[in-house]
C-alpha cells in the first residue's frame, strides 16, 4: 500500500477521534506531501469541512494556486458529490481512493461525477488502496455509534 495512503489513514483514525466520521485525505505533489488532513465537520460546526475539502484549501494556499495540476489526492473513502466537484476544479491529477461509498460516493457509485458530461476535468482515478482498513475504520466508527 502507498505510503501516502497511510497517512490518509493515520488522518482518518484522528477523525475517528475527534468523533469525526474516519475519512482522511493527503494531498501529494512530486512525490512529496504537501497538505493532510481528516474530516472536521463537527469540530468546525461545517457541513462542508470534508477531509478532502480541507487538503484542497490547503494545497492551494501553499502553491498560491486553486489549480492543482500535477498533485494528486488520496482520500480513505470514495468522494461525495461535492468533493468530486472541487477535484474537479482543482485539477486534481489522480484520485486514489480506498474504500467505496455505495451510499454517498460519487465517484464510482451515485452520480459518477467524473462521468458526467459537464464536468470540466476528470482525473486519472484508482480505487481499493487500502480498502480493508479504511472499510474497517468506518465500521468499527458507526458500530459504536449505534
Amino acid at each position: 500500500m502507498s505510503e501516502f495512503m497511510d497517512i490518509a489513514l493515520e488522518e482518518a483514525e484522528l477523525a475517528a477521534a475527534r468523533g469525526e466520521v474516519p475519512v482522511g485525505a493527503v494531498v501529494a505533489c512530486e512525490g512529496k506531501i504537501i497538505a493532510r488532513a481528516g474530516n472536521r465537520t463537527l469540530e468546525l460546526n461545517d457541513s462542508c469541512a470534508h477531509a478532502e475539502i480541507l487538503v484542497i484549501r490547503a494545497a492551494g494556499n501553499l502553491l498560491g494556486n486553486e489549480r492543482l495540476t500535477g498533485c494528486d489526492l488520496y482520500v480513505t473513502l470514495e468522494p461525495c458529490t461535492m468533493c468530486a466537484g472541487a477535484i474537479s476544479l482543482a485539477r486534481i491529477r489522480r484520485l486514489y481512493f480506498a474504500a467505496e461509498d455505495i451510499k454517498g460516493g460519487a465517484v464510482e457509485n451515485g452520480v459518477r461525477f467524473f462521468s458526467s458530461p459537464t464536468c470540466h476535468h476528470a482525473p486519472e482515478t484508482y480505487s481499493g488502496l487500502g480498502e480493508t482498513r479504511a472499510q474497517q475504520l468506518l465500521l468499527e466508527f458507526f458500530r459504536k455509534r449505534r
